[in-house]
């Protein structure tokens, strides 16, 4: 484990910043959340040019909301970074951490940023290629990536061909749009607050902008070199993930060894893949031949947290007796068998920029030969080297090295962001707290008052009362019946 930095904090730093911002051209508007909760907010936006190493480049827009501050005490902006590549923070704020942005607004103005090509911000068409996965067919590994990588050359030339300036969307350019809307705002200073991806974009914004950086609070950080996963860090995660499965009496006697348990699964399918019938949102029923590969990528979006593990393990046990109703009944929520190859811009783009060294492709080629999901945690890794240009560089995916004192959430139960790597991703930053949440996933921001207690604290110039929050874990049983 890599060694805690001690808690530090610069005394007299916390309000720095302008205490009443000056954005122009707001709106004052009525926020309401998916529940009917609502609030007086701003909604604004900039413009920034889509590449700025183009001078003749197009201007795009970048559009948020803004909470005004409630406490006697303003700190400069917090911005908050969603997660993805493509998730939107206004969307954030309106449905999964309404309640998070409320509680921060007693430390500042708080930002639910949309970011360049995700959400309100989003100008970007949607590619859908003429490349299509046969549904009843067995199609092998090899042909599965061949088509996505010639849907993603088609989809690059359809984007140019839309006026898309490519190489404007990556995460350096989304972190100068960052220092861009702290002008827009009148701001010295801003105060970054991310999950995920919006961790690797605030640490290329340490590197961009750090000395207008006040500090920053993390939680399921990814950094720098960390968009493609260690497949071999996905195999310990499942260790943990068996160690909780142990602790639970009647998902112990279901489950056994779960890692044994998916392989068998995997091996059944290689062999014998099963043609289930879904059932559509429209009523209908469509094919699919499920094969080994789309276990395995069902798996990989389904480890981020302990209820979608649950979810997870219930699925493998059903497929390892031979029991298809549940993923004919759910899956056709989200797979359309037959539907062309379609592609996100902004997510697409991003995560092809931000990429991998050399040095990460050879592993996650060695651990891939034997490890239980092989090399489907990111698609991604299996589109490097089809649009060099757009590779951010080494350079990029080295350090932050960095003062700004910074708050990082781990969770022990998180098969995205894996707890060792996160304690990687913060090594070069000086003055680091690192708190653990013990049995919680990715989306861990909401699942104790503990959490919001440590944000509090930081935000106040105090050390944390533990490092250590312990929460309660789902049955992670299959269901009964």
């Amino acid at each position: 484990m890599k060694k805690r930095i001690a808690f530090s904090l610069i005394a007299g730093s916390l309000f720095l910043g302008q205490s009443a911002l000056a954005a122009p051209a707001e709106e004052k508007i009525t926020f309401t959340t998916g529940d009917g909760q609502s609030t007086e907010a701003y909604a604004g936006s900039l413009m920034v040019p889509e590449n700025r190493a183009n001078p003749d480049s197009r201007l795009i827009p970048v559009k948020y909301v803004r909470f005004p501050a409630t406490g006697e005490k303003k700190g400069p902006p917090i911005v908050y970074l969603a997660g993805g590549p493509g998730g939107s923070g206004i969307m954030t704020a309106k449905y999964r951490r309404y309640g998070m942005f409320m509680a921060m607004r007693a430390y500042g103005d708080v930002i639910a940023l949309d970011q360049r090509g995700t959400g309100a911000s989003d100008i970007l068409p949607e590619c859908r290629s003429h490349e299509t996965v046969p549904a009843t067919e067995a199609v092998s590994d090899e042909t599965y990536v061949a088509l996505q990588q010639a849907a993603l050359r088609e989809c690059l030339d359809f984007w140019k061909a839309e006026g898309v300036d490519i190489a404007g969307y990556n995460t350096v350019e989304n972190a100068r749009d960052i220092d861009a809307l702290r002008q827009h705002l009148g701001a010295d200073r801003l105060v970054l607050w991310g999950i995920s991806y919006g961790s690797h974009l605030a640490f290329a914004a340490m590197k961009e902008m750090g000395a207008h950086i006040d500090r920053v609070v993390l939680s399921s950080a990814e950094g720098l070199d960390q968009t493609v996963k260690l497949p071999a860090r996905t195999d310990a995660y499942f260790d943990r993930l068996q160690q909780a499965v142990d602790s639970q009496p009647a998902a112990r006697a279901a489950y056994g060894d779960i890692k044994a348990m998916m392989r068998r699964v995997h091996a059944k399918l290689e062999a014998n893949p099963v043609m289930l019938h879904l059932k559509m949102k429209d009523g209908s029923t469509a094919d699919l031949l499920w094969q080994r590969r789309d276990m395995q990528q069902m798996a990989s979006g389904l480890v981020a947290d302990p209820r979608s593990a649950a979810m997870l393990l219930a699925m493998y046990f059903a497929m390892d007796h031979g029991i298809t109703a549940p993923f004919e009944e759910k899956l056709g929520a989200y797979i359309t068998p037959g539907r062309p190859i379609t592609l996100d811009a902004m997510s697409t783009l991003t995560d092809i920029a931000s990429g991998m060294t050399a040095a990460k492709k050879a592993q996650v080629a060695a651990e891939a030969k034997s490890a239980l999901l092989k090399d489907w945690l990111n698609f991604s890794y299996h589109y490097d080297g089809i649009a060099p240009a757009l590779d951010l560089g080494d350079a990029f995916r080295d350090g932050p090295y960095s003062d700004v004192p910074t708050l990082l959430f781990s969770g022990t139960l998180d098969g995205r962001t894996y707890i060792e790597s996160q304690h990687e991703a913060v090594a070069g930053i000086r003055k680091v707290t690192t708190i653990t949440v013990e049995n919680a996933g990715h989306n861990l921001y909401m699942t104790s008052p503990e959490v919001q207690d440590a944000i509090n604290r930081f935000m106040e110039g105090k050390a944390p009362e533990k490092t250590v929050i312990t929460i309660a874990l789902p049955d992670l049983a299959p269901p009964k019946g």
